[in-house]
């Protein structure tokens, strides 16, 4: 496993990490029993996995369960980084008092006496703010070591910029990968900050590991996209295959998106051994300099103008 270490942070952090979305979570993603996700992430572990990223309201408080159950004999060696504002069942609460009483809940679930990262998972812009009041509670947690560092999970260009202009935060989650280019405009100045950035959707929700046809038939959280959006997926996904020559390309995928010095790991979800597996296979190789260029060319050229919603 290759490693980073944000100065925010400073400690070495896998590249690749695991989002724990799918534990224990049949609503969207279908049955796991507790045996095997136990067991995936021990396996992750084993590969030298690091970062595991969760949150309350994944699975109904079953990812941070099951995480830890599993993580609760490596608890030293690893960096758990879960979220508030949507509580395990289901309400959406960014008050101070909802952010103590997710902490708490938290720190049961996950087995631990403390939390090394907590974020707010998808606020509204206003809190994206450092003069929030929640951010002044946010401290205090870390001043007494309840958590050892607070960020936010974001998605936009813009909303990365409001953070990284009016915050100190020392972890941002956001979602960038290769349909999905236009933070990487501000990746300079989040190395320069010295903060742990974790990229979400790396894979585009499978699209860019290549396994979708016209004959997929989606479920569960998939069934959102239109007949509009797959059809235009596909044809982008068609060329980005071509530019590799190769129907499945979960590693260029995750490479391109290490390539960026400010990026410290990618937190891809992950649901098989084998899915783990290809996922740790890929920091293992980089894409060249034209390689790069030529994804960053159809990004500018053609993909950027397409309706690719998440």
């Amino acid at each position: 496993m290759n490693y980073r270490n944000p100065k925010k942070i400073n400690r070495n952090l896998g590249v690749i990490g695991f989002g724990a979305w799918q534990l224990g979570n049949t609503e969207f993603f279908g049955e796991m029993d507790d045996h095997t996700a136990i067991n995936l992430v021990d396996e992750a572990v084993k590969k030298g996995v690091t970062v595991f990223d969760t949150a309350p309201g994944y699975g109904n408080g079953n990812s941070e369960r099951l995480l830890g159950i599993a993580l609760k004999p490596y608890r030293k060696d690893v960096f758990i980084n879960t979220k508030f504002g949507h509580t395990p069942e289901g309400h959406t609460d960014f008050s101070v008092d909802g952010l103590y009483r997710s902490v708490e809940g938290s720190l049961s679930r996950l087995q631990t006496a403390y939390l090394d990262s907590v974020i707010l998972h998808n606020p509204g812009r206003e809190l994206l703010y450092q003069t929030a009041p929640i951010y002044t509670a946010l401290q205090e947690l870390k001043a007494t070591g309840v958590i050892r560092h607070y960020g936010v999970s974001i998605d936009t260009v813009s909303e990365l910029e409001t953070v990284l202009t009016h915050n100190t935060v020392d972890v941002i989650e956001l979602m960038f990968n290769i349909i999905h280019q236009s933070p990487k405009a501000l990746f300079e100045e989040v190395e320069k900050q010295g903060i742990m950035l974790m990229i979400k959707v790396p894979l585009d929700s499978g699209w860019l590991t290549g396994k979708y046809t016209k004959d997929t038939r989606f479920t569960g959280i998939r069934a959102r996209w239109t007949n509009d959006v797959i059809t235009k997926r596909l044809e982008i996904i068609a060329k980005i295959q071509t530019l590799f020559q190769k129907q499945d390309i979960t590693h260029e995928s995750l490479q391109f998106i290490l390539h960026f010095s400010a990026v410290t790991c990618v937190i891809p979800g992950v649901r098989t051994v084998a899915q783990l597996q290809s996922n740790v296979e890929a920091q293992a190789g980089t894409l060249t300099i034209p390689q790069i260029q030529e994804l960053e060319t159809l990004y500018d050229t053609y993909i950027k103008n397409q309706d690719t919603p998440w």
